[in-house]
């Protein structure tokens, strides 16, 4: 079942405003249980944690910032 243009920009939202931050929460949290590695280890940690939040959203994000394509404009004038 595809979302629509208008559910896929909701959820988007969504996302980004409540569940990228408690993920940025969780992520800190956790790494901050352990004993602070060297620079160089926890910077690649949170390069991957950074880009591995979006790979389950990738199909809700793609296309939101573009017209909605579900939307036909009336060319009949």
């Amino acid at each position: 079942m595809a979302l629509s243009y208008k559910s896929r920009r909701r959820l988007s939202l969504l996302i980004l405003l409540v569940g990228l931050p408690a993920y940025v929460i969780v992520s800190v949290t956790i790494i901050g249980l352990f004993d602070r590695p060297p620079f160089w280890l926890e910077l690649v940690v949170y390069l991957v944690l950074g880009v591995l939040w979006a790979l389950p959203f990738k199909a809700v994000f793609k296309g939101v910032g573009k017209a909605d394509l579900d939307e036909i404009p009336d060319e009949t004038s």
